[in-house]
């Protein structure tokens, strides 16, 4: 067992993680996500919202969209968003 100083770089570390696995599958839509998984990368970043909110850290969802695209929204939507089908 470890302490929860030492679980939280691990969970913070996994979430890097995940972060940058899907910075590398940038092809790999929302859409697809939601049906697969049930979450995607909003989902993410209205979660790192909240988890942000309950530390008394005022991070609003575009901050976080920027954290989990690794940019801005609106920016990655330009270039990595496809047409629904």
């Amino acid at each position: 067992m470890t302490d929860d100083a030492t679980r939280t770089e691990i969970e913070a570390a996994a979430f890097r993680r995940l972060l940058a696995h899907l910075d590398a599958r940038k092809d790999v839509q929302n859409i697809e996500l939601m049906n697969l998984a049930g979450f995607c990368r909003n989902c993410l970043a209205k979660w790192y919202a909240a988890a942000a909110a309950e530390q008394g850290v005022a991070i609003d969802y575009d901050q976080a969209r920027e954290r989990v695209y690794g940019m801005p929204y609106a920016e990655w939507k330009a270039l990595y968003q496809t047409e629904a089908t």
